[in-house]
């Protein structure tokens, strides 16, 4: 299946409208009612992400009323739908604000991710800066672009490959478990430089327009990562499972690295990750 241009235009504005109506007026504005833990102190969830998701996932069912909606904090009440995303004929994958503790601590490094899937295949992605506007686009096939708020678009490529000592990027050690924590936060002296940015909307654009070399992560939710994969691949970079298979819709486990190119991703999964 494809979508229409009209069909990705409906899904771009909905995401930068619901942004602009329950994200944006919310930000530094949360009261300590609107903002509740989840499994940790770090793992958050706030009235924005409960009312973005729930617009959007309105807004979606109202045009395509057979497709299967997946939102991250939906998934709590049917943890069943991340499995049925490897055979629905359409599904669209929410993350309404990715990168919630930035969100809720008032730092602007926070995003809405839609990823759009048919028959077990990521088809296209959208990933939104609230705050200036921006939006990352991507249709398997056609490229991935920066559209920026004024209309402006660009075409994204990933980083030039580089020896490993010149490396930028990151790996999210910080919510894995041990051994595997001290191991690679260890190993991420080896590169250039690591950052530590808790949102995937911005490492996935900040790895897709090549700002940075590679990113990396064990936990594998599917509003967390498809769209931004995707995004990458029609970047020109190369991304894999830890034990370098694909990786596809529905899948949860396993690790994933992104990085410029096949031996890069090699160097990464040697070097950094280990085993």
């Amino acid at each position: 299946m494809t979508l229409s241009d009209p069909d990705f235009d409906y899904l771009m504005a909905t995401v930068a409208e619901a942004a602009a109506l329950e994200i944006i007026p919310r930000f530094r504005n949360l009261g300590a009612g609107d903002i509740s833990e989840k499994t940790s102190t770090v793992d958050l969830v706030t009235e924005a992400d409960l009312l973005t998701e729930k617009r959007i996932t309105a807004a979606l069912k109202a045009r395509f009323p057979d497709a299967l909606v997946v939102g991250e904090e939906a998934y709590e009440a049917d943890r069943s739908v991340v499995p049925a995303l490897a055979h629905a004929d359409l599904a669209f994958v929410i993350d309404p604000v990715d990168g919630t503790f930035n969100f809720a601590s008032g730092l602007p490094v926070f995003g809405t991710i839609l990823a759009v899937v048919a028959k077990g295949e990521t088809i296209a992605g959208i990933i939104h800066d609230s705050v200036l506007g921006d939006t990352v686009t991507t249709v398997k096939g056609a490229g991935t672009y920066l559209r920026r708020r004024n209309g402006q678009a660009s075409r994204l490529a990933v980083a030039p490959v580089v020896p490993l000592n010149e490396m930028t990027g990151l790996i999210s050690w910080g919510h894995m478990d041990e051994p595997d924590r001290s191991r690679i936060s260890a190993n991420m002296a080896k590169i250039r430089m690591g950052f530590a940015l808790n949102c995937s909307a911005y490492e996935y654009w900040m790895v897709a327009s090549g700002r940075i070399h590679f990113i990396g992560h064990s936990k594998l939710m599917p509003w967390d990562h498809l769209a931004g994969v995707l995004a990458h691949q029609e970047a020109g970079g190369f991304t894999a499972k830890f034990d370098g298979t694909p990786y596809r819709p529905g899948e949860t486990t396993g690790g994933i690295i992104s990085a410029p190119d096949e031996e890069s991703w090699r160097i990464i999964r040697r070097e950094i990750v280990g085993a």
